[in-house]
């Protein structure tokens, strides 16, 4: 990344924290097959790995761990994600839980995808949201295939920090660095490993 490009993921990170400006992301990983055969295959294997969800929690020790709930925020650890079901995330280090809620499925023949926002802990009063991004975030997971190449990729929308009250509760402090640290270098960690991860096991 040139000097240049720092310098402004910065500035547009520092307003995203300010609440001034939302951040919108985009990271990919694809595989390139010698036919389109093998590519159906590949699409497949990604397919299944995008909605095993739990399992994402074993691609490394540097990123989050993910557990399925359902709408009534039991876990859900043989299941895939349906609308209204949650997703708990715990992030590496002394950090509070965060959680989202699905709020669209796609499955089709030749692209797959959920999205979540982050929302209030369903097993707590519904009060403030548990996530270090505010309730208009969204993110998408989503996996295609076009001819002999397949590519997984996650795409983060209207992402602002959650430090206003009363959203973000206790949590403004924390929010706000986890939010922070995101942008500047976890978050290409993190979403890097799981697009890699869906396209290549």
């Amino acid at each position: 990344m040139k000097i240049k490009e720092i310098a402004e993921a910065i500035e547009n990170s520092l307003e995203a924290l300010k609440g001034e400006k939302a951040i919108d992301k985009k990271f990919s990983s694809q595989k390139t097959l010698p036919d389109e055969a093998s590519a159906r295959q590949v699409f497949a294997q990604a397919r299944e790995r995008l909605f095993d969800v739990d399992r994402w929690s074993d691609i490394s020790n540097f990123t989050a761990s993910f557990f399925l709930h359902n709408v009534q925020g039991n876990p859900k650890p043989a299941g895939r994600p349906e609308r209204g079901d949650y997703i708990k995330i715990e992030l590496p280090g002394p950090t509070p839980v965060n959680w989202v809620t699905v709020v669209e499925i796609v499955d089709d023949a030749k692209k797959v995808s959920f999205t979540a926002r982050p929302c209030p802990d369903p097993h707590g009063s519904g009060g403030q949201t548990d996530h270090f991004l505010q309730d208009s975030s969204t993110s998408t997971f989503q996996v295609e295939w076009r001819g002999h190449t397949v590519k997984a990729s996650q795409i983060g929308r209207n992402e602002m920090a959650n430090n206003q009250k009363p959203e973000a509760g206790d949590r403004a402090l924390i929010n706000t660095v986890v939010a922070g640290g995101g942008w500047l270098f976890y978050q290409k960690i993190q979403w890097k490993s799981l697009t890699a991860y869906l396209v290549n096991g």
